[in-house]
């Protein structure tokens, strides 16, 4: 991927090196409680397992983390995800000018090991995740190398994907899917939220494809094995691989991110129709 020399998105916001005071000095928080979040979290459209990290976070005695920064290393990867996010802002910018209205830039926290977000404080483990409450994008630079060792996907367009993921989820928020969703979540049983947070997840998939396709179209941005690379993240971070790995096997209804096949097509579809209607994965039997 051609990023060096590029553009820097002023958007990001670098946390790294900060203490970060976890956890309550006392009582921490009860099962009901804890229900009550998550259920919070699920109207604002924030992942379950967000939440739940949440939760597990504020029940460990009080803590505070010191958090160290690697400059040599992190600071290319700084540079790195301040180049895509400038390429995210100048594609949706773009499509939203098209479509007659205005694209308002989130902001991208990089931390180290937890953090506080307007959706609560949130260990490393959850992974990169967009918090609708503030509109910003959390993400700990080592996931570059969880991506790598733990889920075999390596390569410059495979972290891409995973910021234009989260990116994706804002656009969400900007048009209203994400909270029509957090809405119709409210209200339905178990297996319906898991499959309306699939077909949440796919649509950002596809919206991170369609940033790809737009990206190149205008400034050229691939080289040879991007889209491979693309396709094995999406492909690697699918529920059915991960189960299998963590748990020995596979519970379709448990799905909330998508199938492995499914996340791979539905990039794909974006990165080949480059367009907002070709991502309506809520559409009957598009799944």
């Amino acid at each position: 991927m051609r990023w060096r020399g590029e553009r820097q998105s002023k958007n990001v916001e670098d946390r790294r090196g900060m203490s970060v005071s976890r956890g309550v000095k006392a009582g921490g928080i009860g099962g009901l409680a804890l229900v009550v979040l998550v259920v919070v979290g699920m109207f604002l459209g924030i992942d379950p397992g967000v939440m739940l990290q949440v939760g597990e976070t504020l029940q460990s005695p009080s803590a505070t983390i010191e958090q160290n920064v690697q400059p040599g290393r992190d600071d290319d990867d700084r540079r790195f995800v301040a180049v895509v996010l400038a390429e995210t802002e100048d594609v949706w910018n773009g499509v939203f000018a098209e479509a007659g209205r205005r694209y308002r830039e989130p902001k991208l926290v990089l931390y180290t090991g937890a953090v506080e977000s307007a959706c609560g404080m949130a260990g490393s483990a959850v992974g990169p995740f967009y918090c609708p409450a503030d509109q910003k994008v959390y993400l700990d630079l080592e996931f570059f190398d969880d991506l790598h060792t733990r889920f075999g996907a390596s390569g410059d367009f495979a972290r891409a994907y995973v910021i234009a993921h989260e990116i994706g989820h804002h656009v969400q928020t900007q048009i209203g899917i994400l909270q029509q969703v957090a809405e119709l979540q409210s209200r339905a049983g178990a297996a319906e939220k898991n499959k309306l947070s699939v077909m949440l997840e796919l649509q950002a998939d596809c919206l991170a494809g369609m940033w790809a396709h737009h990206a190149q179209k205008n400034r050229d941005i691939l080289e040879a094995g991007d889209i491979e690379e693309g396709l094995n993240a999406a492909s690697a971070v699918g529920d059915d691989r991960i189960q299998k790995r963590t748990q020995g096997y596979v519970v379709p209804d448990a799905f909330t991110h998508g199938s492995s096949a499914q996340r791979v097509t539905w990039f794909k579809r974006g990165y080949e129709q480059g367009s907002v209607k070709a991502c309506d994965t809520f559409s009957a039997g598009r799944l």
